[in-house]
């Protein structure tokens, strides 16, 4: 199947439109969606609705649609991330005519009469279209999600067997499968999701972490960051450190995401990262470790200072005992009883140029937005190709 091409060009002409009007389209959708299909809120982030998060991720992915309908092919990456996202939330063939629903109807509601019929047409088509792709790349997810050694489709139930408080803000959970089966192996890099009902919450709510331990067959390690306070706080990292005890069962969704260590034997590798954006650096670092390769692995991190800062002598162990891999600690705001970091103060790049602007190195880097931003524009700024580059932006993505 292919769109016609008086709807590629009708939908490529609306895209300015898009632009103009994209994030009012998207909360009038969202608003409409919830009130009347309201079972939707056991899937979607409360948070990131109310922090305009989702609806301006929604906003920007409609307008690169539109604006790329006539060269779908850029799109690929794109498809693949929101993909994963989507098989992580166990969204179903069935959910896509509802969302295509209030999505047109948000559309015709905010443009008005400029809204014809043929626009609204061209639109539901491409919608249709897009859909069916959709739900063939994440039926593809399901199937080998399912197929695998350990794998599963859906939600399958596991029991929290430790809980280790890692730093002032970051507690680790390790899960094993409550039917005593082998579990999925899964890419570095990859996160599960997890579904979990508060007591105080109305709906289910639905988070991904990221693994950050190599796999074993046998477990899940995620670790997780207590987020914010107040309008800030996040329902689920403070329901987790709080509430969820050992012993206690959850459902997890199979390992996903495109975001992942590139199996290669041939190039130097340099994982960065902020805060809590190690997780699947971790997971990277651990798995490159038990490899024994020889070429150079440069970890460098940045923390607030020792007590916020996780896995810090984990990382050093490592390194004392390999060779080729080498951390370089950066801490923003270093006390008096700080002694293990490099440097303070913001990561600067360029004081470390010479030790991970390697020829042909992989760069993997995770964090807030404005850090990865920094990281992208920098490395791009040193020569770094497109194609070394691999980052992983936590929510809604975001072009960085």
């Amino acid at each position: 199947m292919s769109l016609n091409e008086k709807t590629i060009g009708i939908v490529k002409a609306t895209a300015p439109v898009l632009a103009e009007h994209g994030e009012t389209i998207t909360r009038r959708f969202y608003l409409q969606m919830f009130s009347q299909n309201p079972e939707l809120l056991n899937i979607f982030n409360a948070t990131n609705q109310k922090t305009g998060r989702q609806q301006a991720a929604l906003a920007e992915a409609v307008y690169d649609y539109a604006a790329n309908i006539d060269n779908l092919g850029t799109l690929t990456s794109a498809v693949q991330r929101i993909a994963h996202k989507h098989a992580s939330f166990n969204i179903l063939p069935e959910h896509y005519p509802i969302v295509g629903k209030h999505l047109l109807e948000a559309i015709a509601h905010v443009l008005g009469e400029a809204a014809t019929d043929e626009i609204l047409d061209a639109w539901q088509e491409a919608y249709g279209f897009l859909a069916d792709l959709f739900i063939e790349v994440e039926e593809g997810i399901y199937r080998e999600n399912q197929q695998i050694s350990g794998g599963w489709r859906g939600t399958r139930e596991f029991k929290v067997v430790n809980k280790v408080k890692e730093s002032d803000l970051i507690t680790s959970f390790y899960f094993e499968p409550l039917d005593g089966l082998p579990v999925a192996d899964f890419l570095p890099g990859q996160y599960i999701g997890i579904y979990l009902h508060p007591d105080h919450s109305e709906h289910r709510c639905i988070r991904q972490y990221s693994l950050s331990d190599a796999p074993n067959g046998k477990s899940y390690r995620i670790s997780v960051k207590r987020e914010g306070e107040g309008e800030t706080r996040g329902i689920i990292s403070h329901y987790l450190h709080d509430n969820v005890q050992l012993d206690d069962v959850v459902e997890l969704c199979p390992p996903c995401g495109d975001f992942y260590l590139i199996d290669r034997s041939d190039a130097p590798v340099v994982l960065m990262s902020a805060g809590v954006g190690q997780t699947p650096m971790l997971s990277m670092l651990n798995s490159l470790t038990r490899k024994k390769t020889d070429l150079p692995i440069i970890f460098v991190h940045s923390a607030i200072n020792s007590r916020t800062h996780a896995f810090g002598q984990h990382v050093r162990d490592i390194a004392g005992t390999n060779d080729n891999i080498e951390q370089i600690l950066f801490y923003d705001e270093p006390t008096d009883d700080c002694s293990a970091h490099h440097y303070a103060g913001r990561m600067d790049l360029e004081l470390v140029r010479d030790k991970i602007d390697l020829p042909e190195a992989h760069y993997y880097f995770c964090g807030p937005l404005g850090y990865m931003a920094m990281v992208k524009g920098v490395l791009q700024g040193w020569g770094v190709t497109k194609d070394r580059l691999h980052y992983e932006v936590f929510g809604p993505h975001k072009d960085i």
